[in-house]
């Protein structure tokens, strides 16, 4: 990141801090959004896969929950390295479908997309 931080007394408003840090989100999207190594998103008309690089980590040191569209991916905490992640996908995921595999330090999930469901009821009209 090329921004400094700059130090504002209190007479400025909690404004001009928000509009900062959108401001600073703005340039790091446009210009270092392809920038991320060791993680990739590709998707299909049923599954997204996620790789991810985690060397160092072992199988039997980490977990993976899907709760909804939210896949969190967390170390336990006598791991030899630490990590912790979330992330929201656009649609629900079916985790009974759904698969995880950590191969020479790249995870790779297999994240099944689940089909939505139609709530919408037909009345008699009388």
């Amino acid at each position: 990141m090329f921004f400094a931080p700059v130090v504002r007394t209190r007479a400025v408003s909690p404004a001009f801090r928000s509009f900062d840090r959108s401001f600073e989100r703005f340039v790091n999207d446009a210009f270092f959004a392809n920038t991320a190594r060791g993680f990739d998103v590709e998707q299909d008309d049923k599954a997204w896969t996620v790789t991810l690089d985690l060397p160092g980590v072992a199988r039997e040191d980490l977990s993976v929950n899907i709760e909804g569209s939210i896949v969190r991916i967390e170390t336990k905490a006598e791991a030899k390295r630490a990590f912790k992640a979330a992330y929201e996908l656009p649609q629900d995921i079916d985790a009974a479908a759904s698969g995880a595999k950590l191969e020479n330090g790249v995870l790779t999930l297999t994240l099944a997309k689940q089909a939505p469901v139609s709530h919408a009821r037909q009345i008699e009209v009388k």
